[in-house]
């Protein structure tokens, strides 16, 4: 059971989006509601200006990078990161547009429940409407 207060890191629109399996809903609560990013190492709570570093993964055999989205943080891999963060639409688009040329593709919830992949030229456009 949850403390009242506590924060959640889920997205229950992403969520039911991505059990749709609509890209068009997907877009909609990435545009209006918070992602679950994993990061390198927990922030600093105490200075609201530490986002973290964002956790990528580089396939070894190609070098091409992903940058992996979740819509709960229970659907977190156990094999990254312990660290994550709860990051804005703004902060989300910010950082696509910043990194677009590293980032080969987007996962989301890559395991599961019901996992979806997008390039992030498509997430910056559904992002910017």
């Amino acid at each position: 059971m949850k403390k009242a207060g506590a924060a959640t890191f889920r997205s229950e629109a992403l969520a039911q989006a991505l059990a749709k399996q609509d890209m068009a809903a997907v877009a909609l609560a990435l545009r209006n509601g918070n992602t679950v990013v994993p990061l390198m190492a927990p922030t600093d709570r105490d200075n609201p200006l530490d986002v973290g570093e964002v956790w990528t993964y580089r396939d070894p055999n190609t070098g091409e990078i992903a940058l992996l989205l979740f819509s709960d943080a229970a659907h977190k891999p156990e094999n990254l990161p312990p660290a994550i963060g709860l990051q804005s639409p703004g902060w989300l688009l910010a950082f696509l547009r910043t990194h677009r040329d590293a980032i080969t593709t987007v996962f989301l919830d890559i395991a599961g429940p019901h996992p979806m992949q997008a390039s992030p030229a498509d997430l910056i456009d559904a992002l910017a409407d």
